[in-house]
């Protein structure tokens, strides 16, 4: 290894992780919960860190204003009201879920659209021949074939058009009024309440903290997630059963879309408070070396925020969730300054805001970006590289995770860039990881949609998620230091580093795969 690499590797070091870690977990910064002072100075500390490592600021003091509205749903005057041939009913959380950021009411017919994907890429259309404009939008959660090795979506996994943001953002472009999204009937795992149910007290976290959203959101519809049985309920009123219109969607990937005659909903959002506050991503820029390919740009980039306070004098210090990612890009800053190893392509280091409240940040980065998105080659993005990962509550009977999980992390995307994986596996050879791909193969967890990578693998950039894996901890008041694995926390970061500087160098950067297919 040359000396300059030596010297990268060795700001990666387990004392100085910890020493952040330690840090960011502390009482001061209470959980990070964005919009609260701790995450505020987590920001400001990631800033002052990129200022030392001497990146170039490409937003005024490292730091991305993003505008948010913050609120609180009124669960009286909030509610989904459903009128059909045999009469009118009226469903509140959690049969009817709303969290949209304006009070008001959305109405019109309910037309049913499949899975609510449209593909063309994959010849696949809900909406082929459909009018939904000015209607309300009843589709199934995830997409179909979800079972099968063979589908034209990406088999037992998910693709990028089974989250709900690319759902809802489809019925807006087809003029939609409204969404609402039931659990898919034939469905093989839990559905979405299901599996929020199954991380402990998350209700009462729920609950406890405000809605986030950003205040020009590309999503300008209120989305309601419906419970099965309303659902069932209404595709029964055009004498449809849901399990036989999932069925046909399966067999044939032919649309099944229709209205239902005489059935009308009225979406109704009330709020007890709504304020606009400002958060903050963070970016610094190492400017690449050759003259043409530093317009070129390769992402590391994590999420700073957390849960904050329990409510009961505890925090959730989110340790691992995700100060080991923040701590993780704060050190390969330095590792590039130190060692003064300068690609020819440029990197920003990127720790977004509100990732918890929904990717706000990243949303917000991929809308106004500070670098063009076409020119971005790469994404490295990390989301809890700290634990070893074990069994919960969560993960339960979905997915086989191994009895020694010490040496192993997960990349997350794979279908999408199978030349990014083949990137990190020759770079990997210099540092031994076990890499797992089995969070593409799973369906259920919707690992795809749950951090920052997301909004750019919607835009067509190469972008994974490294991630050593959920746990016991997950989401509790017990996410702490002492519980990191930091030799394995520095070989992840060791790999990155590797991994980015081929990035930043190779003649032929890594191609984005619009149909995702298994490996």
């Amino acid at each position: 290894m040359a000396l300059a690499q030596k010297r990268a590797i060795a700001e990666l070091n387990e004392r100085q992780l910890k020493a952040n870690l330690s840090f960011l977990t502390s009482e001061p910064l209470a959980g990070r919960l964005s919009l609260e002072r701790g995450s505020d100075i987590a920001a400001r500390w990631v800033a002052s860190e990129f200022a030392k490592a001497g990146l170039r600021g490409p937003a005024p003091g490292y730091l991305q204003a993003v505008t948010m509205i913050e609120f609180r749903i009124d669960r009286d005057e909030t509610g989904l009201t459903i009128k059909t041939p045999n009469g009118e009913h009226v469903y509140h959380t959690p049969q009817a879920s709303v969290a949209y950021p304006r009070a008001g009411t959305m109405s019109g017919p309910i037309v049913f659209a499949g899975f609510g994907i449209t593909a063309p890429e994959l010849n696949y259309d809900d909406y082929a021949g459909l009018d939904v404009k000015g209607k309300i939008v009843l589709i199934f959660d995830h997409e179909p074939q979800e079972s099968d090795p063979k589908s034209i979506f990406s088999g037992r996994g998910n693709t990028r058009y089974a989250g709900s943001f690319v759902k809802v953002r489809t019925a807006q472009e087809h003029g939609a009024a409204g969404v609402l999204i039931m659990p898919e009937p034939n469905r093989r795992h839990p559905s979405l309440e299901q599996r929020r149910n199954a991380i402990a007290g998350n209700a009462q976290r729920n609950a406890r903290i405000p809605s986030q959203a950003l205040e020009d959101s590309e999503l300008k519809i209120p989305v309601v997630n419906l419970s099965e049985s309303i659902g069932v309920g209404l595709l029964a009123t055009a004498g449809r059963k849901a399990a036989d219109l999932h069925a046909a969607i399966d067999r044939d990937l032919k649309p099944v879309s229709m209205e239902l005659p005489g059935s009308t909903a009225a979406i109704r959002v009330g709020l007890t408070s709504s304020r606009k506050a400002t958060a903050y991503n963070v970016v610094g820029l190492l400017e690449g070396s050759d003259s043409k390919l530093k317009e070129e740009t390769i992402v590391i980039s994590a999420h700073y925020d957390h849960d904050g306070p329990a409510g009961d004098g505890a925090i959730y210090p989110g340790a691992d969730d995700n100060g080991s990612g923040t701590v993780g890009v704060v050190a390969l800053a330095h590792a590039f300054a130190e060692s003064g190893i300068r690609p020819k392509r440029s990197i920003l280091f990127a720790v977004f805001a509100a990732e918890e409240r929904g990717l706000l940040g990243s949303y917000y980065y991929v809308a106004h970006p500070l670098r063009p998105l076409a020119g971005t080659r790469a994404v490295i993005n990390f989301d809890m590289i700290g634990r070893d990962e074990k069994e919960s509550t969560q993960t339960d009977g979905l997915i086989h995770i191994g009895a020694d999980t010490s040496n192993e992390m997960n990349l997350v995307g794979t279908y999408y860039s199978p030349e990014y994986t083949a990137l990190v596996e020759r770079s990997n050879k210099k540092v031994g990881l076990k890499l797992s791909y089995k969070w593409d193969e799973e369906a259920a967890l919707n690992v795809l949609f749950r951090s920052d990578q997301y909004p750019f693998v919607l835009h067509g950039v190469p972008a994974m998620w490294w991630f050593t894996g959920f746990h016991p901890d997950y989401h509790q008041t017990t996410d702490t230091v002492e519980k990191i694995n930091f030799a394995k926390m520095s070989k992840i970061l060791e790999l990155a580093f590797h991994a980015a500087e081929e990035f930043g160098n190779t003649s032929k950067p890594p191609a984005f795969v619009a149909v995702a297919k298994p490996r």
